[in-house]
């Protein structure tokens, strides 16, 4: 590819760089992703910071353990947000469903539905 390999993902998935080169007039460095399984891939199993470089976001690759560190967090909120809702009397797994919303919504009678319709019936 003629790229450097940066790293390696807990997947697989390979991620690879061509430094900027201001002279030639590539301000930022161009940046890909060799996924590990080419037929399935999903960005969604990308983390959060490969991402990041990926975008340009961030420009030093980010390292196993600050993966795994801000895994180890996510999965902190997660178990704090279902103690809440259990001390709240809520099931932490049910899935939250709006069913007393309309798709449009609902003005009082001070609002025409149509402009001009008021005037149409004052004539």
């Amino acid at each position: 590819m003629g790229g450097v390999l940066v790293g390696n993902d807990q997947i697989g998935n390979k991620f690879y760089e061509i430094p900027a080169d201001p002279s030639r007039g590539k301000r930022l460095p161009k940046r890909w992703i060799i996924p590990a399984t080419q037929h399935s891939y999903s960005q969604a199993d990308m983390s959060a910071e490969w991402d990041a470089w990926l975008r340009n976001r961030r420009s030093v690759p980010p390292t196993e353990s600050e993966i795994m560190d801000n895994l180890a967090i996510a999965k902190m909120k997660k178990i704090n947000a279902d103690k809440a809702a259990l001390r709240d009397g809520k099931n932490p797994n049910a899935s939250i469903r709006h069913t007393d919303m309309s798709s449009f919504p609902v003005y009082g009678e001070e609002y025409e539905l149509t402009p001009g319709d008021e005037d149409k019936k004052r004539d």
